[in-house]
């Protein structure tokens, strides 16, 4: 089963997030503190971090911050704080995703699954790892890099934003598999809440001119006219 690192100092709502997620087949580990919630982390390895940004002897965001240097895990906000600011700051540092209280259990399990959904429960990932060099000299070499959230083209990183990256991963994970505008709009939808389905088509302009060695003659992200994008390795 998938483990959970639940870190949250209010005891009542600890209890009721673990027995809620227990019943949907998660082995869930509790901490209090930020201390424990490191211990536990590196005791059990967990799957996905659930972690809340009041600490009685942290700030939540140190803690994610340190947990974003040491792993990939998919990291999940729950805050009563829920301005703007908090949210992209705490999504800008490292975490996957912020849930604001008072919430639902329902919600908060459906979202603890799309994570896991989109980390492969940290399996690998088409397109992770080296690659071996295409016979066409017209293809860029394509890799990424889960755990540093990178994108490189033949071993050099090129920068890209949060949206552009989880587009790039999506690509990777089904390579061949055809995208429509909403599904990449609803992959990359928790930090850009303002993305429109007009957006995702600069993104993809945006990383064919980091990826394709010529962007007016993509070989790796094809469009599919009348439905959306694929990616060929």
């Amino acid at each position: 089963m998938p483990k959970i690192l639940l870190v949250e100092d209010d005891q009542s709502i600890a209890d009721m997030i673990s027995i809620y997620l227990s019943e949907e087949h998660y082995n869930v580990y509790c901490a209090g503190d930020g201390k424990q919630g490191m211990e536990l982390f590196q005791e059990h390895k967990p799957d996905v971090v659930i972690l809340d940004l009041m600490l009685p002897d942290t700030n939540g965001l140190e803690l994610c911050k340190l947990l974003r240097m040491r792993s990939g895990v998919p990291i999940m906000i729950v805050s009563a704080k829920s301005e703007v600011s908090e949210r992209v700051n705490a999504l800008m540092i490292g975490a996957d995703d912020y849930l604001c209280k008072p919430f639902s259990m329902r919600e908060l399990a459906a979202r603890t699954n799309a994570l896991l959904r989109r980390s492969g429960m940290n399996a690998p990932l088409q397109g992770l790892g080296p690659s071996r060099p295409q016979a066409d000299a017209n293809r860029a070499v394509v890799t990424v890099d889960l755990e540093k959230r990178c994108i490189y083209v033949h071993q050099q990183q090129v920068e890209t934003t949060y949206s552009e990256f989880e587009i790039m991963r999506n690509f990777c994970q089904y390579p061949g598999k055809v995208f429509s505008r909403e599904e990449l709009l609803n992959n990359i939808r928790g930090i850009d809440s303002f993305v429109t389905e007009r957006s995702v088509d600069v993104h993809i302009t945006n990383l064919r001119k980091k990826v394709e060695a010529d962007p007016k003659e993509p070989k790796h992200i094809k469009t599919v006219w009348g439905v959306g994008y694929k990616f060929e390795p």
